[in-house]
C-alpha cells in the first residue's frame, strides 16, 4: 500500500539468492503518495539506458505495463496507471528506472487535508498556520 524495495543479489542456492534478495530490498523501501490508487502526475525518467514514462489513470483502467514495470507497480499498490518502457529491454535496469522515478514523485496534498489545514485555522486565527513562518 504505497511502500515498494527492489533487490538483487547472488548466492549457490536459489532460496538463499531470494533471502539476500528480500533484505537488500527491505533496506531500499521507498513510499509513495497513491491518489485513488493512481501516482499523483506523469513521470518521464531516463536510468542508464532504460526510459520509461509513467502517466496516471482514472478509476478502472488497471495496470497497463509490461514486464518489471508492472511487477514493481502491483507491489507498490497502485491500481491505474498507464506505462511505456523506452532505450532497452533489461529487466534490472527497467525496474531501477522505475524505482527512481517513483523516488522523483512529488508530494500532492490532498483535499482533505487542505480542508483540515483550513477548518485549523477558522477555528483558532490567533495561532499561525503550519505554512507560516513565525
Amino acid at each position: 500500500a504505497g511502500k515498494v524495495g527492489v533487490g538483487l543479489a547472488k548466492a549457490a542456492d536459489v532460496t538463499n539468492a531470494i533471502a539476500k534478495a528480500t533484505e537488500q530490498a527491505k533496506k531500499n523501501i521507498i513510499t509513495i503518495q497513491l491518489i485513488n490508487g493512481t501516482i499523483a502526475h506523469e513521470i518521464r525518467h531516463k536510468f542508464g539506458a532504460a526510459k520509461i514514462m509513467l502517466k496516471p489513470s482514472r478509476q478502472g483502467t488497471g495496470i497497463i505495463a509490461g514486464g518489471p514495470v508492472r511487477i514493481v507497480l502491483e507491489l507498490a499498490g497502485v491500481k491505474n496507471i498507464v506505462s511505456k518502457i523506452f532505450g532497452t529491454n533489461n529487466a534490472v535496469n527497467n525496474a531501477q528506472c522505475v524505482m527512481e522515478a517513483l523516488k522523483s514523485l512529488k508530494h500532492i496534498a490532498a483535499k482533505e487535508e487542505l480542508a483540515d489545514q483550513k477548518t485549523a485555522v477558522a477555528n483558532n486565527p490567533g495561532a499561525p498556520a503550519k505554512n507560516e513562518e513565525k
